[in-house]
C-alpha cells in the first residue's frame, strides 16, 4: 500500500525507519475500520464492496484494491483499510447500509500503528518474532497472531510484509523489528 497522506493525522512514531538486512519503516497514518457482523448479514458484502471496492475475503485472506483492502480477522470480523481521511465516511456508509442489523463498525485508525518490512530477507525478520509458518504464507494471506508478546497481524505484500499492531505498543514493536533486522543476525 502506498503511504497515504492526510493533513492533521499523525503516525504513531513519526515515520521512523531502519535499514538492516531488511528495511523496516512505519507507514501511516492509515485509515482502518473494524467491522463486526454476522457473515451472512443482508447487505454486508455489498456495503464492504461499496466502501472499499473489495469483496469479502475468505478465511485468513486479505483482498486489495489500490490503497484499500479488506482483511479477514475472524469469522465475524473484518479489517477495512482505506486512506486515513476516509475512515469516518466508511464507518458512516457501512453503518447506514447495515442499519437495523446487529453489527459494529468503528474507526480504529488512531489506535493502530502500521509497519512495512521489505527486502529479499524480510521474512526472516518475522520468523524471529511470530509463531507462524512464514514459508507457507501465500500472497494475500493474513496472519493474526502475536509479535513477541503483543497482538499483531501481518500479510505478505510485494517484496515484504505489512504489519499492524496497537499504537500503544508501536515503540516496542519497532524495537523488536529493528533488533530482528540487525545486520549479521540473518538466519542461517
Amino acid at each position: 500500500m502506498s503511504d497515504p497522506v492526510f493533513a492533521g493525522a499523525v503516525s504513531a512514531l513519526g515515520g521512523v525507519s531502519f535499514d538492516g538486512f531488511a528495511t523496516v519503516r512505519e507507514i501511516g497514518p492509515v485509515g482502518m475500520v473494524t467491522l463486526r457482523a454476522k457473515p451472512d448479514a443482508a447487505g454486508l458484502a455489498e456495503a464492504v464492496k461499496a466502501a472499499t471496492g473489495c469483496k469479502l475475503p475468505g478465511q485468513r485472506r486479505i483482498v486489495r484494491n489500490g490503497e484499500r483492502a479488506v482483511g479477514w480477522m475472524s469469522p465475524d470480523e473484518w479489517l477495512l483499510v482505506v486512506p486515513h481521511g476516509e475512515a469516518e465516511a466508511v464507518v458512516a456508509a457501512v453503518s447506514a447500509a447495515l442499519k437495523g442489523q446487529h453489527h459494529l463498525a468503528v474507526n480504529v485508525s488512531d489506535a493502530r500503528a502500521v509497519f512495512r518490512i521489505e527486502g529479499s530477507k524480510a521474512d526472516q525478520v518475522l520468523r524471529k518474532l511470530a509463531p507462524a509458518d512464514i514459508d507457507r504464507m501465500e500472497p494475500d494471506e493474513l496472519r493474526r497472531t502475536r509479535i513477541a508478546q503483543v497482538a499483531g497481524a501481518f500479510w505478505r505484500e510485494g517484496d515484504g510484509f505489512t504489519l499492524v499492531c496497537f499504537r500503544s505498543v508501536a515503540g516496542y514493536v519497532m524495537g523488536l523489528l529493528t533488533h530482528s533486522a540487525q545486520p549479521g543476525s540473518e538466519l542461517g
